[in-house]
């Protein structure tokens, strides 16, 4: 028995170390691709933002999870949830604005920089922008306006990676006539 559970936990940490690479190796060939830092960054967001758009519908399938009645609840489920089911770590929901419109998750470890060293040339560089656009895309898709930027980053020098998401606005639905 305890071979089989060691099989499932060095089959997990396989996927995950194949996963973290060949991220690697996607951020690499952007940054071959455009000329500059924020063009990396623009494309990891829009990448990450219509990798969000197809999430959300695999996520709601997967944890049965209904609508959220505030952006509190919103912010639990991202972190003790969505985090956890994709990449298999739970941030910490921090620094609340005193409007409750804005907060923090905050990563102890972000499995996408294992193994990874920010050259010197690439000092502004957003290497995990691709996480701040799943999730705009994915809460856009359960209509919600969320602005996401990274605020510390471990592959800086910081303690931890932060991610700060603000509240825009609740986005309508607009059905064409008669759909109603």
């Amino acid at each position: 028995m305890s071979r089989q559970s060691n099989r499932t936990t060095d089959s997990k940490k396989m996927n995950s170390e194949l996963f973290t690479l060949t991220y690697g190796a996607l951020v690499t060939q952007l940054c071959k691709d455009y000329e500059n830092d924020e063009e990396v960054n623009k494309q990891l967001d829009k990448m990450g933002y219509n990798i969000g758009v197809r999430m959300i519908e695999d996520f709601l399938a997967r944890s049965s999870i209904g609508r959220c009645q505030d952006f509190r609840e919103t912010a639990d489920v991202i972190a003790k949830v969505a985090f956890k089911m994709y990449l298999g770590i739970t941030p910490s929901v921090t620094n609340w604005s005193p409007a409750g419109d804005e907060f923090s998750l905050i990563l102890e470890n972000n499995p996408l920089v294992d193994f990874v060293e920010l050259p010197d040339n690439h000092n502004t560089l957003i290497y995990s922008n691709l996480l701040c656009g799943v999730l705009r895309g994915a809460l856009e898709m359960v209509q919600m306006a969320v602005d996401v930027k990274f605020v510390q980053d471990t592959l800086r020098g910081d303690n931890v990676t932060e991610i700060r998401m603000k509240f825009i606005k609740r986005i309508e639905e607009n059905l064409p006539a008669g759909d109603e």
